[in-house]
């Protein structure tokens, strides 16, 4: 299995490799069950772009396939995660991807639209439901959300799996593929900042369903989020099926308690 390679910030990163941790002013990168010094995943001073990770990937490292995931909906007391994967050709507008959450829903909806219309695009979908995220951790819901990601993006596009994968957050997914983990890396590669907007943009849609399913809860408008209207409806009426069932704030309102409930979810990562 690949091991995970973890970037906080620009100049402090490190890479875990057969338990033991490496630090430089150079990146490494996994080649197999090798462990080479390279340039390619070392931020470079002159080049502050959020696409050079994936340039110097690609003409230092020689991979072609690079792709970005991240995640949508960890946090909500209801509704699914939903993860993005996105590749992004080199000559795309790449400078106009951001972070989903620092942009309106306008601009992520006309994101959205920009994506679809690039040549040689290609993107995936993965969604774990509320009832995966209480039987296996919102951590790892999150991952899994990410790997159908990928395996959407292949199926769909007829795909080679990627080269090289650059994941948002501290983590790596469960996928033996070369990854870099990036601390707010919606905000560092374009590429992370595309799959953020096609997961937030596709859960929004989603909400926007349950909200038809059920309406007394206004998933229309928080999304799932523990607004204080919608814990108020939770109190009300009572979890419907697409809550979190082990999330503090809905597990008390369950008809059989809470010493009847899963564990609930303390922590989202």
């Amino acid at each position: 299995m690949v091991k995970p390679l973890v970037l906080k910030s620009a100049d402090s990163w490190a890479v875990s490799f057969d338990s033991k941790w490496f630090k430089g002013a150079q990146g490494y990168c996994l080649m197999g069950n090798k462990l080479c010094a390279s340039s390619a995943l070392a931020p470079s001073s002159q080049n502050t772009s959020t696409f050079q990770h994936e340039l110097r990937l690609r003409e230092e490292s020689g991979y072609q396939i690079i792709a970005g995931v991240d995640e949508a909906g960890r946090g909500p007391l209801a509704g699914p995660v939903v993860a993005g994967c996105v590749v992004l050709p080199p000559s795309c507008e790449y400078y106009r991807f951001q972070d989903s959450k620092k942009v309106s829903a306008k601009k992520r909806n006309e994101l959205y639209e920009y994506l679809h219309s690039i040549d040689s695009i290609s993107f995936g979908v993965g969604i774990v439901s509320a009832e995966e995220i209480d039987s296996i951790n919102i951590l790892q819901a999150s991952l899994l959300a990410m790997k159908r990601a990928v395996l959407d993006m292949v199926k769909t596009y007829s795909l080679d799996f990627p080269g090289f994968i650059l994941v948002d957050g501290k983590f790596t997914i469960p996928m033996d593929i070369p990854q870099l983990a990036i601390i707010k890396g919606e905000s560092k590669s374009a590429s992370i900042a595309a799959a953020s907007i096609v997961a937030k943009v596709t859960r929004d849609k989603l909400m926007h369903e349950y909200h038809q399913r059920y309406p007394l809860y206004n998933f229309k408008k928080n999304k799932g989020y523990p607004t204080k209207e919608h814990r108020l409806s939770i109190a009300t009426h009572g979890p419907c099926p697409i809550h979190r069932n082990t999330f503090k704030g809905v597990k008390e309102h369950l008809k059989n308690g809470p010493e009847n409930c899963p564990e609930k979810q303390t922590v989202l990562w």
